[in-house]
């Protein structure tokens, strides 16, 4: 099979279900941005040495969540109900996850900067380009209310995890915060 196949040489792609739609469709814009979080957050994975194998898991069980998020984007209508789904007990999870994370770390008591190391500033992108996701599915559930919305609280719950392990893996890897000092 080859990976190419020309059909997207005319500005279109197919979506599930086999309908075609333009590539900058706010569908595609979404579920390429969730796309493109896969990448970053599979490099982040890649990027975690082996004593850091519980956030290691953890990104691997996200990055199966992101497929799913991505598919149910990519979706045409009722294809969408057969696909892999995301659940409310996925956000659940996200939140536990979340506060085993802060539970290790000091009380947040001022704004800090996305910096400490390689791997903290690397949580951080995974963050931003998380964020970006939820803002584009926003603006696809306007166009596709069929968009399901549990997509959009993952992803807005995401973002907050990969901050809580920019923090964790900061502590981890004995990196200071770095404390942003607003000049007033």
């Amino acid at each position: 099979m080859k990976i190419y196949t020309r059909k997207g040489d005319d500005g279109t792609t197919s979506l599930v279900g086999g309908a075609r739609a333009p590539k900058d469709d706010a569908r595609i814009e979404a579920y390429g941005t969730v796309d493109e979080l896969m990448a970053h957050t599979g490099y982040l994975h890649d990027l975690l040495s082996i004593k850091h194998a519980m956030p290691r898991a953890q990104l691997e069980w996200v990055l199966d969540r992101l497929m799913s998020c991505a598919s149910l984007l990519a979706a045409e209508g009722e294809v969408g109900k057969r696909l892999p789904q995301v659940y409310a007990e996925d956000i659940a999870r996200l939140e536990r996850e979340i506060d085993g994370l802060l539970a290790e770390l000091p009380e947040l008591q001022h704004f800090t900067l996305p910096c400490g190391g390689p791997v903290v500033s690397y949580a951080h992108v995974c963050r931003t380009v998380c964020r970006r996701a939820e803002r584009r599915v926003v603006g696809a559930a306007k166009r596709y209310p069929e968009v399901p919305e549990v997509v959009r609280e993952f992803l807005n719950r995401l973002s907050d995890y990969f901050y809580a392990l920019g923090r964790y893996l900061g502590q981890a890897e004995g990196a200071t915060e770095v404390r942003w000092e607003p000049r007033v």
